[in-house]
């Protein structure tokens, strides 16, 4: 049976692992780190080709300075450490979101990892960094504005393909598996566009205890839906 062609996680439930634990929740963050490292060493093993993680939103901008600023740290640091394991096991890295609102030293770290791993075929791993749905659509329809003004575009050709080419994840296939930590149930402001017929599998797992077995089980699940896409 054919894995998934693209996951996308919605990784929930950091603060809490730590907090139920006495730990400053910086220590939930680093912890949840380590299951992105081993999901996506999943993904490998299952041949999945695509793997979008939600690690920051333009709302985590809001949370108190102090925990950004170490969540901006734990980023560039995340790039250098895994930057090994990305080239040995053939893992392209991308990124999507607002990156310009990144601080300019994650930004340098992030483009380096993606021109050293740009060759690589295995898996491409996709960050949701100072990401919104709603902002992608945004910068999407302004895009598409600006064609139409240079005279490149004809509105009346605007078409749902239009829109997705625009989208930060133009060049990737809309995602066949959702899957959701800590139990909430909603969509946070992640891929509206994109999930329109996405299957959603939502654990009471924390993120920072989710591992390879966990989505192997997330991919069994998926396996057992019947994917009409509107038809009958």
């Amino acid at each position: 049976m054919s894995p998934p062609r693209h996951i996308a996680i919605i990784m929930d439930g950091n603060g809490r692992w730590a907090r139920e634990r006495g730990l400053p929740r910086i220590k939930g963050h680093e912890q949840g780190a380590q299951s992105v490292r081993a999901v996506t060493e999943a993904c490998v093993e299952l041949g999945v080709p695509f793997l979008t993680v939600y690690a920051f939103s333009t709302e985590n901008w809001r949370r108190p300075k102090e925990e950004t600023d170490a969540l901006m740290v734990l980023l560039e640091q995340f790039i250098a450490q895994e930057l090994p394991e990305l080239m040995e096991n053939n893992i392209r890295l991308r990124a999507i979101g607002r990156l310009a609102d990144l601080p300019q030293r994650c930004q340098d770290a992030l483009a380096r990892a993606i021109e050293t791993t740009s060759a690589n075929n295995a898996l491409t791993l996709i960050l949701a960094l100072s990401y919104s749905g709603r902002s992608e659509i945004i910068d999407a329809v302004r895009a598409l504005c600006r064609g139409s003004v240079a005279g490149r575009l004809d509105p009346e050709t605007i078409d749902e393909a239009a829109i997705s080419a625009a989208l930060y994840t133009g060049d990737y296939p809309d995602p066949d598996l959702l899957i959701r930590t800590s139990g909430e149930m909603r969509l946070s402001n992640f891929l509206l566009w994109q999930l329109s017929y996405t299957e959603i599998y939502v654990t009471e797992k924390l993120w920072p205890d989710f591992g390879k077995g966990d989505l192997r089980e997330a991919v069994a699940a998926f396996h057992k839906r019947q994917r009409r896409f509107g038809g009958v």
